[in-house]
């Protein structure tokens, strides 16, 4: 695998944009944030760019705001996060023009290596629809539930034609919770009095600190083709046990394997086996 020295990282004025751009640096690489937002905390150099307009996009991603060229990889944070921000149009047009417009220039630039952000939603949230089994996994087709989803599931469809168009060509989905930095734990203790205000992704969530991780260990995975990988911490935002939530929100649902109090019901076993994906933080001591 090519040495990776120069990683760009789009998005990187958001939460999991900080968060991974704080570990990179923390671990030796040069990085260069792409982002419409001005970064509030300022980490490394900063393009302002508009990811939808292909010009910007790969002017951004030959790296002289580095003060050299050449990116050795890229991390594709970039998008509008989640439903109900936008109108669902707008959610569509933004996220699949601007991860079309990153691998392609990245195809482009030679740029073999890419990471980039997919979603717990493709698994079928809000589970309004049971899951077909618990723990969740990647083996199953993607369920789609909204515009964003489907942005996602879509960008994982194109991972897929990019790498098939070019063997050598590693793009890796990852399919993380939701994100949550330290200061939101403050909040967990209140889900236990409403669990079903979190039943809608099975009572996940993922630290952007192990997001971080992961982006890092897919960087630096020896494999090549489009994978995805569920992201999510090993245990749920309640101290309820598994057992009650599953019998009384989805009695139905089979379980997969025997299952643990408080054991995420989003499995990171493939992430485990493939990246050596370890949570390193939780709610309960973080």
């Amino acid at each position: 695998m090519k040495e990776l020295k120069r990683i760009a990282v789009t998005g990187g004025s958001g939460k999991a944009g900080r968060a991974c751009i704080k570990d990179l640096l923390a671990n030796g690489y040069h990085v260069l944030n792409i982002d419409s937002a001005r970064p509030t905390e300022w980490l490394c150099p900063f393009i302002s760019t508009q990811l939808t307009d292909f010009g910007q996009t790969i002017d951004a991603l030959t790296g002289v705001d580095f003060g050299e060229p050449n990116i050795d990889a890229i991390v594709h944070l970039a998008a509008i996060p989640a439903s109900r921000i936008e109108p669902n149009a707008v959610t569509f047009n933004n996220n699949i023009q601007s991860t079309y417009n990153v691998f392609e220039a990245a195809r482009r630039l030679n740029i073999k290596n890419i990471v980039w952000a997919s979603s717990e939603t493709v698994l079928g949230l809000p589970f309004d629809t049971p899951p077909p089994y618990v723990p969740v996994d990647e083996e199953y087709p993607g369920r789609p539930e909204s515009a964003y989803s489907l942005t996602k599931l879509l960008g994982e469809e194109m991972a897929n034609q990019f790498c098939r168009w070019d063997s050598e060509t590693k793009i890796i989905g990852l399919r993380f919770s939701n994100i949550m930095e330290p200061k939101d734990y403050e909040h967990f203790p209140h889900y236990d009095k409403d669990p079903g205000s979190r039943k809608w992704n099975l009572w996940g969530y993922i630290d952007a600190r192990d997001a971080a991780q992961a982006v890092r260990k897919s960087l630096t995975a020896e494999i090549s083709g489009a994978h995805v990988f569920i992201i999510a911490n090993t245990d749920t935002v309640l101290n309820r046990p598994n057992d009650e939530l599953l019998k009384e929100y989805f009695p139905s649902t089979p379980r997969s394997k025997q299952i643990s109090a408080n054991e995420t019901l989003l499995s990171i076993e493939k992430a485990r086996r493939i990246l050596g994906y370890e949570p390193e933080f939780s709610w309960r001591k973080p």
